[in-house]
């Protein structure tokens, strides 16, 4: 059994990840070491920030507990509101602006492969698969 204070186990410690301009923080509380077969974290999204993402090798399942913001599909143009009780998926690697709104967002996501724990976006909002 895995239990995870994310105030005691998770911030503070290399599981704590932030964005390189500010953007947000990802709290990584299950990583692919754990064997769980997903990683689940909790992210924070800033207030009135703008991150470019597009997770190629990973897909991603997300859960708005607090906040608001948006997300814009690249592809389609469509944008959609997201606020506490919004769960967005892309399940098609889409690739996507996320908004921070008018307050701090707070999400809880779910990564398929799992995450090691030592991805960070490059230049073009992807995470990199990697495998050990």
């Amino acid at each position: 059994m895995i239990v995870t204070d994310i105030n005691k186990d998770i911030i503070g410690t290399d599981r704590e990840v932030h964005a390189e301009g500010g953007q947000w923080t990802s709290r990584r509380m299950l990583l692919k070491s754990d064997g769980m077969g997903f990683a689940f974290n909790e992210t924070i999204i800033k207030a009135g920030t703008k991150t470019h993402i597009h997770y190629q090798n990973h897909l991603e399942a997300v859960y708005c507990v607090a906040g608001n913001g948006k997300i814009e599909d690249l592809k389609t143009g469509i944008t959609h509101d997201i606020y506490d009780g919004v769960m967005y998926a892309l399940n098609n690697h889409d690739e996507h602006y996320l908004y921070g709104g008018t307050e701090d967002m707070r999400l809880i996501c779910v990564f398929n492969p799992p995450l090691t724990g030592r991805e960070h976006h490059d230049e073009n909002g992807v995470y990199p698969l990697i495998e050990d």
